[in-house]
């Protein structure tokens, strides 16, 4: 199981928020810093997502994003706000390896197609949920402040019937808790999906991260492929060498 350490990024500074909410917000400094500091860890991937752009589409942030997307020696994947062919091009154009598109992969079905099409292997979706009081898991959009109508199996159907390179899945109820990731969520989108797998939301410890690497989905025999953890990196519940050697 590959390790994405997280970067989130607003207002050109490295954020974190708790279940998506602007207004709990803490800041971690200097998001180029932070990313020298988890690839010099030895992260798999860096996963860079830009709340501005995500919420009204600002790009403030974009900047930060292709400067280390062309400095970076590992991996990166970005999301938030990508709405255009426009910005899926200035992206992968930089030296992103995978736009994760959301909000727009939901609502244009036409622009997932083409963007899968134009870039097979490089455009993964996002599908970050919430779950309800009655127990259905329903996908958010626009930066998790709507609920998009749509359960998570609705969504999971509509976007792989193009052809995606991986989902990255939020349990946003989780994310920013460090009270760890939804496992029974996860099953559910290992059963229903055929794509690489990307956990994201609530990762605390190695610990977690073991626990999500020895994942198996019973029917399928599937596995998580990956994890993006944030918060517990910052706040130094782990350091990116441990989470790297749970996750392995």
């Amino acid at each position: 199981m590959d390790l994405l350490a997280a970067i989130d990024l607003r207002g050109g500074g490295a954020v974190r928020l708790v279940k998506g909410d602007y207004s709990r917000e803490s800041n971690y400094g200097d998001p180029l810093e932070l990313a020298a500091e988890f690839v010099s860890g030895g992260t798999d991937w860096l996963h860079l997502v830009d709340l501005d752009a995500a919420r009204d589409g600002g790009k403030v942030n974009r900047p930060i994003i292709t400067t280390i997307a062309e400095q970076s020696p590992v991996p990166v994947e970005t999301g938030g706000g990508i709405r255009s062919d426009e910005d899926i091009d200035e992206l992968l154009n930089a030296g992103v390896q995978r736009v994760i598109l959301g909000t727009a992969a939901l609502e244009d079905h036409s622009f997932l197609e083409r963007a899968t099409s134009r870039y097979p292997g490089h455009v993964a979706v996002g599908l970050d949920y919430h779950r309800k009081e009655d127990g259905r898991l329903e996908v958010a959009v626009r930066g998790w402040l709507q609920g998009s109508g749509l359960s998570l199996h609705e969504a999971i159907d509509r976007v792989l019937s193009t052809d995606v390179a991986a989902l990255i899945v939020t349990a946003i109820d989780r994310d920013g808790t460090l009270e760890g990731p939804d496992v029974d969520g996860l099953l559910a989108v290992l059963e229903a999906s055929r794509v690489p797998v990307v956990a994201s939301g609530g990762v605390s410890g190695a610990g977690d991260l073991v626990a999500l690497a020895s994942l198996v989905e019973p029917s399928t025999s599937r596995k998580v492929a990956g994890c993006v953890v944030g918060k517990a990196l910052v706040e130094g519940r782990v350091t990116v060498a441990e989470a790297v050697i749970a996750c392995a």
